[in-house]
């Protein structure tokens, strides 16, 4: 519905969980999770995996080209579309700079890519995808908030009538979402806007004074 989720909180505060869960990797009660009116119980595995697709921290990525790895959830994928969803994931420019381009062969899960590329090419494999709800568990991490800032702006076009969630550390990669929930020791503790929650002055105010101190640090120290 076009509808963007953030989500934020402390190490260890339940955000993956929360990700796995509506991914259904974790076995929930029946009535906790709904996805378009039905109980995700009533979703089959195979169904619910063209609804819901989640981009991990650590992607898995095969030693094979990188076509290969974009395409790998649309084997069919033209090599018109696998260039568009680089574009839009902003890491096309970087791998047409290869002397062999999308046909250049990674290594062992990706290891001759940085980390911030690999979780473009994931992010890229996601979009390929279509999905109805994207779910993004910190898979922005590695990238520069520079990029960061590109790629969020990129999401809101592709994704404005789909659900995207996106679970990070940093408020940057949340804030121009349409709703935010801040989780504490597996808790909700905190929903609104970006705006509603800064003035509140509790977590979400806290995490966020915190990251713009450390970004004012980086600066000085640069």
């Amino acid at each position: 519905d076009g509808t963007s989720l953030g989500v934020v909180g402390p190490t260890g505060c339940g955000k993956t969980t929360l990700a796995v869960v509506l991914a259904k990797l974790y076995q929930v009660p029946r009535g906790t999770i709904l996805i378009g009116g039905i109980d995700i119980q009533d979703i089959p595995a195979p169904k619910l995996r063209e609804i819901v697709t989640l981009v991990l921290q650590e992607p898995l990525l095969f030693s094979e080209t990188i076509a290969y790895n974009i395409a790998l959830g649309k084997p069919t994928a033209t090599r018109e579309e696998i260039e568009h969803v680089a574009r839009l994931a902003h890491i096309a420019q970087e791998v047409e700079s290869l002397p062999q381009g999308y046909d250049s062969v990674l290594g062992e899960r990706g290891i001759n890519l940085s980390g911030g590329q690999r979780q473009r090419v994931a992010l890229a494999r996601a979009l390929l995808r279509d999905p109805q709800i994207l779910i993004l568990d910190d898979a922005l991490s590695a990238v520069d908030t520079e990029t960061e800032s590109k790629i969020i702006d990129s999401l809101r076009e592709v994704m404005c009538d789909r659900t995207s969630i996106v679970i990070a550390h940093r408020i940057s990669a949340v804030m121009h979402c349409d709703r935010i929930a801040a989780l504490d020791e597996g808790s909700l503790v905190e929903y609104g806007t970006h705006d509603e929650l800064v003035a509140a002055g509790g977590l979400y105010a806290a995490l966020y004074e915190h990251q713009l101190l450390s970004e004012a640090v980086e600066r000085n120290v640069g």
